[in-house]
């Protein structure tokens, strides 16, 4: 084990060793050019044709603002130091893989973990000995364990500890910020030994210009879900109190601009949903974890209310309708915004898709649109055709700019509904549109 451990270490600091990353999607990618680009040899594994593809001609297959992504992504590949692949054995002489795959739950918030087990399963049938694998995927505590040792120990042959190694190294990113992320933010370094653990930290310090945490398996997998976690508890009570201003008459965003001149207080911003592929996923896998044995109240709480936040802006369309006599059923809607994340095309686990959900079942004509969004990029101004109203559902800069005097000549109905609360009410109301948003109580705009 001293032997591997210390010889790769070596290889790391001379950038002598060929690194596999597993997936390249929003982490994987940014991840495999930034460690190409300081001049590691990196292959990258990925399931879709078209993405390979793109990525072999040197073009950014993510869409939405990522600053200085497309231009990584061309310079690596044009070099050499980045090539994508569908074929695992590609992987077989490289002493170092990094798994970046998907890692959803299914409807009873139980972990999915195809991705993850058909990974390390083809990982696991062309690895040599000594080679380090690091899941940066986020997990349930325990997946290490439980999952991924015994999964490739058995298809391997191998042990783990002996043979090959293993870390886990959860990703912080964000959509949009990308490769800021992936320099600025602090990695917590689990390894299955202090001695991986510090090999990680090494390997790591290459790409991350700030703390590099060693610590074990468990610890890695409980931070990244407890912080995800910790923040989804924190916008479930920020969206219970824009609901209860809502409901006496008062504007929230006064309220929590308030709250927050109090020492040590940092109310979040409230809004129509919580989405994508971490914050609605991740408090569940830190549950799984318990396996059980823990009766949890406060995050299966938080869960619920984010989840019911699209719920809500139906009902305000709903009362915005009935002031003109239009029952759901009969009304046509346009829905700004599909991603979940502004100046973004990620769409997973979209509040929006929830509400178009919400409104299909009761009938509703929806149109969506979103700038970003391959499908869905009609003009905004154009997709408001004979609808009755508008739904904001996401902050792209494009809704904060609109002219709310051609929204209103636009419009059938002079209905506007904020939900991220991207346009002034009182602009709104001048430009005769009868404006409505979560946490915003109507008589806000009695004088």
């Amino acid at each position: 084990m001293q032997y591997y451990l210390k010889h790769l270490k070596e290889r790391i600091k001379e950038k002598q060793i060929k690194v596999g990353v597993i997936g390249l999607g929003y982490v994987g990618l940014p991840v495999a050019c930034m460690l190409a680009d300081v001049g590691f040899q990196v292959v990258g594994v990925d399931i879709l044709p078209d993405r390979i593809k793109k990525i072999n001609k040197g073009i950014n297959p993510i869409e939405g603002k990522e600053p200085g992504l497309a231009d990584l992504i061309s310079r690596v590949v044009d070099m050499g130091g980045l090539v994508a692949t569908s074929n695992y054995e590609d992987l077989q002489s490289a002493g170092l893989v990094l798994i970046d795959v998907e890692t959803p739950i299914d409807e009873n918030h139980i972990p999915k973990y195809q991705a993850l087990r058909s990974a390390c399963h083809s990982l696991a049938e062309v690895i040599q000995d000594g080679t380090l694998i690091i899941v940066e995927s986020t997990i349930a505590p325990g997946t290490m364990a439980r999952v991924v040792r015994p999964l490739i120990e058995s298809v391997s042959g191998k042990e783990s500890g002996k043979e090959f190694f293993l870390g886990a190294c959860p990703e912080r990113v964000m959509p949009g910020k990308l490769l800021r992320n992936l320099h600025s933010m602090s990695r917590v370094c689990g390894g299955e030994s202090p001695e991986v653990a510090e090999v990680m930290v090494t390997f790591y310090r290459n790409i991350v210009k700030t703390d590099l945490d060693p610590a074990d398996l468990i610890t890695a997998e409980l931070t990244k879900t407890a912080e995800n976690a910790y923040r989804d508890v924190n916008i479930a009570f920020a969206n219970e109190l824009a609901l209860i201003c809502q409901s006496v008459g008062a504007d929230f965003l006064k309220v929590r601009e308030l709250v927050n001149k109090s020492p040590g207080r940092n109310v979040l911003f409230a809004g129509a949903g919580v989405g994508g592929h971490c914050i609605p996923k991740d408090p569940w896998l830190l549950a799984h974890g318990s396996q059980g044995t823990v009766d949890l109240k406060l995050i299966p709480a938080a869960r619920a209310v984010n989840d019911s936040m699209p719920k809500q802006i139906f009902l305000l369309l709903e009362r915005a309708l009935e002031k003109f006599d239009i029952p759901i059923r009969e009304s046509q809607v346009a829905i700004w915004g599909y991603a979940y994340l502004e100046e973004s095309d990620d769409v997973r686990n979209s509040p929006s898709q929830l509400l178009y959900e919400i409104l299909k079942s009761s009938k509703a004509d929806v149109i969506l649109q979103d700038p970003y969004v391959p499908g869905y990029q009609e003009d905004e101004l154009d997709s408001l055709e004979n609808c009755d109203a508008v739904i904001v559902m996401v902050a792209h800069q494009v809704y904060r700019r609109v002219d709310l005097n051609e929204v209103k000549n636009r419009l059938k109905k002079p209905i506007i509904i904020d939900g991220r609360r991207v346009i002034d009410p009182k602009e709104a109301v001048e430009a005769g549109l009868q404006y409505y948003a979560i946490g915003f109580g109507s008589n806000q705009l009695i004088k």
